[in-house]
């Protein structure tokens, strides 16, 4: 699937438009049977949507797509519903999944956004880039993106899940934490894995990322070895953390997570090492 991300808006549209369309904190969608689709037409007023507030996305298989927020209190037309962006990660394709996190973000930035933060008066949309410029002192404002690290420790055939206060019952996952300003990647790692377990690590490497719109964070997830320390929670962001073996995990998190990805992939390396041992 094609996403091409543009930001001037076409003058003359002689064609229907895709439209991700936020009320509060959820995404506007028709049921269907079997499936959930968003508004594909001219303007959302066609189907008596009040539109607060618009910004061109691009096109998505050469449809143009648009974000737009509408009121909260509006009520919706039969057949319509709202639901989370979570649930649309399970019924859409990835790349309309996370097109519409895109959306809900831009949609958050744009209605947070509306008057400079130096000089309060309103600011204006950019068209050359995702950018508001005020007209009066010239400041400009980019979506904020708040980078993110997740880090899975490894000791042999091990490893290293923890247990948030908020999780569901049985549920482990990799250490996560925000970057701090002034920080690199690694040195993120190292000291949340430091702040929230005690364990000092080794050989830092990348595994991949995924933006994750709660509200608008960037994941950087890594994998590295123990090094040192005796694990401890610290009681606060951590309420247990133990070592598993892998044919031996926990409940995970859900499968749109990288941390549940990263996890089944060190685990199934794991697995595959410990068989070219020959261990069980």
């Amino acid at each position: 699937m094609t996403y091409i991300p543009l930001y001037k808006a076409p003058e003359n549209r002689g064609e229907p438009a895709l439209w991700f369309v936020v009320q509060r904190n959820r995404m506007l969608v028709r049921v269907v049977p079997g499936a959930l689709e968003l508004p594909c037409c001219m303007h959302l007023e066609e189907h008596g949507f009040q539109v607060l507030r618009q910004q061109y996305l691009g096109t998505y298989e050469g449809r143009h797509c648009y974000a737009a927020e509408v009121p909260e209190a509006e009520s919706l037309p039969k057949e319509w519903t709202v639901t989370g962006l979570r649930e649309l990660f399970g019924r859409f394709d990835d790349t309309l999944a996370a097109l519409s996190a895109r959306a809900y973000q831009i949609v958050d930035w744009d209605r947070n956004h509306q008057y400079c933060s130096r000089c309060g008066n309103r600011s204006m949309l950019r068209t050359d880039e995702r950018a508001k410029r005020c007209p009066h002192c010239d400041y400009t404002t980019y979506p904020p993106v708040s980078p993110a690290i997740m880090m899975l420790v490894t000791r042999g055939r091990e490893l290293l899940l923890a247990r948030k206060p908020a999780f569901p019952p049985g549920r482990y996952s990799a250490i996560a934490g925000f970057v701090e300003p002034g920080e690199t990647l690694e040195a993120t790692v190292a000291r949340e894995t430091r702040e929230e377990v005690g364990v000092e690590v080794r050989n830092i490497r990348y595994f991949g990322s995924q933006p994750w719109p709660f509200p608008h964070s960037l994941m950087v997830a890594f994998t590295g070895e123990y090094a040192s320390g005796e694990v401890r929670p610290d009681g606060v962001e951590i309420e247990e953390a133990r070592w598993f073996a892998p044919d031996d995990l926990p409940a995970l998190p859900p499968t749109i997570s990288i941390s549940r990805r990263l996890i089944e992939a060190v685990a199934a390396r794991l697995r595959r090492d410990g068989a070219g041992n020959g261990q069980d």
